[in-house]
């Protein structure tokens, strides 16, 4: 079934699915063959959570789930939960938890609506990849689920506004967007939290950043803090067939390594 504003509502079939793996194959991950799917972001995402174990994370719109499992695989015993407007993919992430023996707690709703049962919890951390294209500017895709993760329909403001509300005091808000997106990030960011940090992802040495990790506290009080930026490639120019990721950048695609926000 397609809704009115074009988005499926049912279960992926599992003809219509393709099983990936992340970090090195610890996960194997379903995702539509046709639709949204995750790249490395949500990986980079769950690497820069400064979660331990025992610690509440949530995962605002979670897709199928690659950013909360990965985080999930690299600490074990932290407490999952994420939210997922498109109940298909709500229902997905809780196949790929189940199939990769992680608890995550799915829930299905909107971030600007969170569900009731949501708004009574609180956690030590929260992470999203919020869509990265402002439709204003932008062409929509064809498919309606990815869209609905690349097309922003919900503007940043709200949905740091929805994080920082579900964030303990001296809890993290984590957020991975395109560089160009960085003033609008700050601005929102500024608003509801403070201790902002911004590490740029430069994609070769020399390059300008294309995409930021950008985080804040609750009740910080430090000062901004613009890092220097994580190199993603190793050489000026994409030059092999194979992957040419730094070593650091591929401890964290491939064995889980974590990716610290500088001291």
């Amino acid at each position: 079934m397609i809704t009115g504003s074009g988005l499926r509502i049912e279960p992926f079939g599992e003809d219509e699915l393709r099983q990936d793996g992340f970090l090195g194959g610890r996960l194997v991950i379903a995702q539509p063959r046709q639709g949204y799917r995750a790249g490395i972001d949500p990986v980079i995402l769950a690497a820069s959570i400064p979660a331990r174990p025992g610690q509440r994370v949530l995962d605002l719109g979670c897709g199928s789930g690659v950013a909360a499992l990965c985080l999930g695989a690299r600490v074990p015993g932290v407490a999952l939960a994420g939210l997922e407007i498109q109940s298909c993919y709500a229902d997905l992430a809780r196949r790929n938890a189940a199939g990769n023996d992680i608890a995550l707690e799915v829930f299905t709703g909107d971030v600007a609506d969170v569900p009731h049962e949501l708004r009574q919890r609180q956690f030590d951390h929260v992470m999203a990849n919020p869509p990265f294209f402002d439709r204003d500017t932008g062409t929509a895709a064809r498919d309606a689920g990815r869209e609905q993760g690349l097309g922003e329909s919900l503007p940043l403001v709200a949905w740091v506004a929805a994080a920082a509300r579900r964030v303990v005091s001296k809890g993290t808000v984590t957020m991975i967007q395109r560089a160009d997106r960085v003033p609008d990030l700050t601005s929102a960011m500024a608003k509801h939290l403070g201790s902002l940090e911004l590490l740029p992802l430069t994609p070769r040495a020399g390059r300008a950043a294309r995409l930021v990790l950008m985080r804040g506290r609750k009740g910080g009080r430090a000062a901004f803090r613009l890092h220097a930026g994580w190199c993603l490639h190793e050489g000026p120019a994409h030059e092999t067939d194979g992957a040419d990721y730094t070593p650091v950048t591929m401890a964290v695609l491939k064995d889980a390594a974590a990716l610290p926000f500088p001291d």
